[in-house]
């Protein structure tokens, strides 16, 4: 025996298709159930049983939600020490009923104890506004940020104490939050170390409901994450318009053009030479078409070579030094308003290391934005060393008037004096070598000079030095 129920549900009035949601309401107000029943029971009796099935269904739907979201509640609020007292009063107190050990069952009950009294301190905490702003975000290396944090009771009722984690780089400070009465607004001064170059990401801030002991815990994170840059330390040093580096740049070229600005002789009109560079009073002096030559000038081009090869620094302050060196030049050039390239070896992975060579421009828009760059710079193995990195950089960036290599003290001088091979001929070529060890000093190796820094305030003596 077969019977079918339909069940069906009819507004008084078919609404009209506006949008999605609207033909999705409408979908399910006016879908229909269709059942088939099967066998030789009464039809009362078939209605019962699938009444049963089907209640039995949402129990079990309902059973399983609440689980999983108990499951996924526990995940977060009970801490690695809760972890602890939860096992030792699930294993420790059955363990002393069984055998009766008193001792175990006195832990067992402390364990139950710890845990029924941290469940109020997890009550509130949701009635939070946290605000975190920090005054900069470029600072200079080794100092110090205060940022504040506010933290806004927005409920009507009393909030209890709690703390609030504001993660800053690989740590974490912790700041007490007291009881805040309604509308109450607690106010904390964060102090963010900036003592060494790099980008320190401070946030997201969580506030956080626990009890003393760390037992049971919850948190909230809010999104907000503030990016501070620390910029290498950098020193003044000599304008480069007038100082060492244009000492450097005071021979002029010797190309001869037949079309410039600076003029440098006459010769004899040849076929293919343009009649505007005629010199009319030469040519009627000794009767021959006589055109004027001019000596080729060139805008130049301030190139500075940071090396990033780890073997070529004995240690991390080495590579700070040389950083800051690369940004004092750099800043130096660029308020100048000199044309400036700051080229560094890019990272390549080590398999094929010896088939491609790579090298990355720092930005020099701005002196703002050549220290975010040499902010985020780190020292690597994977990065080519500065023999190849000058040749490539003599290749990519046009014009290179100067040079200057800045390495470590694991640089040998064959290997500085080989820099001067790397490059143009008509390019000076300046190394400056990072060595906490060593006495200031500047040295010639066949056309290659070299600048030996103990300290960044060295590199400034030096330059003032030689543009004296």
């Amino acid at each position: 025996m077969s019977f079918h129920t339909e069940s069906r549900q009819s507004p008084t009035s078919r609404p009209a298709r506006r949008d999605t949601q609207t033909r999705s309401a409408t979908h399910t107000r006016y879908s229909a159930t269709h059942t088939n029943y099967s066998g030789r029971t009464s039809k009362s009796t078939t209605s019962t049983l699938v009444g049963a099935v089907v209640l039995w269904m949402k129990v079990a739907r309902a059973v399983r939600n609440g689980v999983q979201a108990s499951v996924e509640w526990i995940g977060e609020t009970v801490t690695p020490a809760g972890w602890v007292v939860v096992a030792a009063a699930i294993v420790l107190l059955p363990l002393g009923l069984v055998f009766g050990w008193t001792e175990l069952i006195v832990t067992g009950c402390v364990a139950v104890a710890l845990v029924l009294l941290s469940l109020p301190f997890l009550a509130g905490g949701r009635a939070y506004r946290v605000d975190f702003v920090l005054p900069a975000d470029r600072v200079v290396a080794g100092t110090e940020v205060l940022g504040t944090l506010t933290v806004t009771n927005v409920s009507k009722r009393l909030e209890l104490p709690g703390r609030v984690d504001v993660p800053i780089g690989k740590g974490l400070a912790d700041v007490y939050v007291p009881l805040l009465r309604s509308g109450q607004v607690h106010e904390e001064r964060v102090r963010v170390p900036a003592y060494r170059r790099g980008v320190i990401d401070v946030g997201p801030v969580t506030t956080v409901r626990s009890d003393p002991l760390g037992v049971l815990g919850r948190s909230r994170p809010w999104a907000d994450v503030n990016r501070l840059f620390v910029h290498p330390v950098t020193v003044s040093i000599p304008s480069t318009s007038a100082g060492f580096v244009r000492d450097l740049e005071g021979n002029p070229t010797s190309d001869i053009v037949d079309s410039d600005i600076s003029f440098h002789a006459i010769r004899e009109y040849a076929p293919g030479d343009g009649q505007r560079h005629i010199h009319w009073k030469s040519t009627a002096k000794t009767g021959q078409l006589m055109v004027r030559q001019f000596e080729e000038s060139r805008r130049s081009r301030l190139a500075i070579v940071l090396s990033l090869n780890a073997a070529e620094y004995a240690s991390e302050d080495e590579f700070e030094m040389a950083v800051s060196a690369t940004g004092s030049l750099g800043v130096r050039a660029i308020r100048d308003g000199r044309d400036l390239a700051v080229v560094a070896s890019a990272e390549i992975p080590g398999i094929v290391r010896r088939s491609i060579r790579s090298v990355r421009s720092l930005s020099v828009v701005s002196t703002r934005t050549l220290l975010d760059d040499l902010t985020a710079i780190a020292v690597s193995p994977h990065a080519m060393n500065v023999e190849d990195v000058c040749e490539l950089a003599s290749s990519v960036v046009p014009d290179i008037s100067i040079a200057f290599v800045v390495c470590g003290s694991t640089m040998t001088a064959r290997r500085l004096q080989a820099l001067t091979l790397k490059f143009a001929g008509n390019v000076q070529v300046v190394a400056v070598l990072c060595n906490p060890n060593e006495q200031p000093s500047f040295r010639d190796l066949a056309g290659t000079s070299v600048l030996t820094i103990g300290v960044l305030d060295d590199f400034r003596s030096l330059l003032s030095r030689r543009a004296a």
